[in-house]
């Protein structure tokens, strides 16, 4: 059994890959991974590893003749099955001291941060991230486990003397159980660092999980499952069934011995799953808590007296990194109109010199996830060309994958659908205001609240954005995109979800409930 001294949390470090040593790391790890494509791979369901003749066959979406693997795809009744796994595992796992809970995601940490650039590499072909993105997001998964293991420790040590009010002749102690089982949806564009945190932060609170993994990253999420079973995980504790939303998705989130549902997606599926999770199922005894980290139509504002070239900088950053396929990506620019034409020109002019090309080579911008992405992405740019100016991109590019110009679009209306809808995609609309408070309130109208930017050097202003611009995240003179585990609590506001902050010291008890004891003494 370890002890509670495990040290503070530090970040997990990014890769330099500027250093010749870690490139070659980096390509030998590439090399490594693709001589494992095209396997079969099995469910978990208790200690058992069922194949399927039914198969999602996942591919690189930056190379569509290559398949990733062959990943087992679940039916109703073997999601029954994992939930009656998790079911029984649940009353021995809710009995292990959080101490060793918290022991199994340290080691997983350890060892996933000696594999790092494998974790990277099936990222780099599955999901179509390049180097940095990729290690970022390991990186993330690393500092997941870490600081919700730290988390555990943190609450079982405070459990015993929780500061309640003290009277005479009570002992009075507040606890945190855990829940029971839930069902963990987490989303292909994070596949490893989101799957990673939503799931530990489940089970080191003491629930046993059935995990529905990403149909179009499965692969990925395998190796993390392999991992928690290689370092000793009671089997039952993470069930895995890959498969149709439609049909296990529903079934398990309907289900009356379904205690929580942890989804991060779309806000369209995070709705129907909130819609879901409301109803009573026959046999249900309680409330089924809903945990979602849904959309954005993140922005940035700038004003006339900030740094152009950095305010330009962190919106390519915000609106391009994995070709704006992140829940905070910046897809909208609101610039004041003093400087309004010389952002537009620097916005262009950076974007135009973003290289297009195969992930595994480390190119600026890969493909997008899918050929629905794909499709819906061209549309967009599509009707964008009916209601702002093109200024970059605006086309398909070559390539054996899902390939998109970075597209940048002005003058577009704030009521514009390119303003308004999430796109998830290389796609960036720039807005004129006439004043700073006319761009908040630009920034504030829309039905998401995930992140957002300010720029300015005026510290009135600064103050007057933080406490006015309604989002999750609000970064000031930086990127929107990026938040650190411990540093910047993730999650947002309206559409966007139930404010949940991964990677902050509130997120464990999302998957705890409360029990209050009061004994007499004399």
């Amino acid at each position: 059994m370890m002890t509670t001294t495990v040290g503070p949390f530090k970040n997990e470090p990014f890769t330099d890959f500027t250093k010749e040593e870690n490139k070659q790391a980096m390509q030998a790890a590439i090399a490594k991974v693709k001589q494992e494509l095209g396997r079969d791979y099995p469910l978990h369901i208790g200690a058992e590893k069922i194949v399927t003749d039914a198969k999602i066959v996942s591919i690189n979406p930056g190379n569509t003749g290559e398949v990733i693997g062959n990943m087992s795809k679940a039916t109703q009744q073997l999601a029954e099955q994992a939930m009656q796994e998790a079911l029984k595992t649940f009353e021995t796992w809710k009995k292990v001291p959080a101490t060793e809970r918290a022991e199994y995601l340290l080691k997983a940490a350890e060892l996933m941060r000696r594999r790092k650039h494998e974790f990277s590499a099936w990222m780099v072909l599955e999901a179509g991230k390049n180097w940095a993105e990729a290690d970022a997001d390991t990186a993330e998964a690393i500092d997941f486990m870490e600081f919700y293991a730290r988390e555990m420790i943190r609450l079982s040590e405070t459990n015993v003397h929780q500061p309640l009010t003290k009277i005479a002749g009570e002992d009075n102690r507040l606890t945190y159980i855990p829940l029971g089982v839930g069902v963990v949806i987490p989303p292909w564009n994070f596949p490893l660092a989101i799957c990673v945190g939503m799931t530990t932060a489940a089970v080191v609170s003491g629930n046993t999980v059935v995990l529905k993994p990403a149909s179009t990253t499965p692969v990925i999420a395998y190796q993390f499952v392999a991992l928690m079973e290689e370092i000793g995980l009671p089997a039952g504790v993470i069930n895995f069934v890959p498969g149709s939303g439609a049909e296990i998705g529903d079934y398990l989130t309907a289900h009356p011995k379904t205690r929580f549902i942890s989804f991060t997606g779309s806000k369209e599926v995070g709705l129907r799953i909130n819609r879901l999770a409301a109803e009573t199922a026959p046999g249900q005894i309680w409330i089924k808590r809903v945990v979602a980290e849904m959309g954005g139509k993140d922005g940035i504002v700038v004003d006339e007296t900030a740094d152009l070239d950095a305010a330009a900088a962190a919106i390519v950053a915000s609106a391009f990194g994995f070709q704006g396929q992140k829940c905070s990506a910046g897809s909208r620019a609101i610039v004041v109109e003093p400087v309004y034409d010389e952002l537009v020109s620097k916005v262009a002019a950076l974007t135009q010199k973003l290289e297009i090309g195969l992930p595994e080579h480390n190119y600026a911008v890969g493909p997008v996830i899918d050929k629905n992405s794909y499709d819906k992405i061209l549309e967009y740019i599509e009707i964008g060309k009916g209601e702002g100016r093109l200024v970059a991109g605006g086309a398909k590019a070559g390539g054996d994958g899902y390939y998109i110009q970075p597209t940048v679009f002005a003058d577009v209306d704030g009521k514009a659908r390119i303003m308004q809808e999430e796109i998830f995609g290389p796609v960036l609309a720039m807005a004129k205001a006439k004043d700073w408070r006319e761009a908040i309130a630009m920034y504030n109208d829309t039905e998401f609240g995930l992140t957002g930017s300010f720029f300015s050097s005026d510290e009135d202003r600064i103050a007057a954005a933080l406490e006015e611009m309604h989002c999750g995240n609000l970064y000031v003179n930086r990127k929107c995109t990026g938040a650190l585990v411990g540093v910047h609590p993730f999650g947002g506001f309206n559409m966007s979800g139930t404010d949940s902050k991964a990677g902050g010291h509130d997120y464990l008890l999302l998957f705890t409930q409360a029990k209050a004891t009061s004994r007499k003494v004399r």
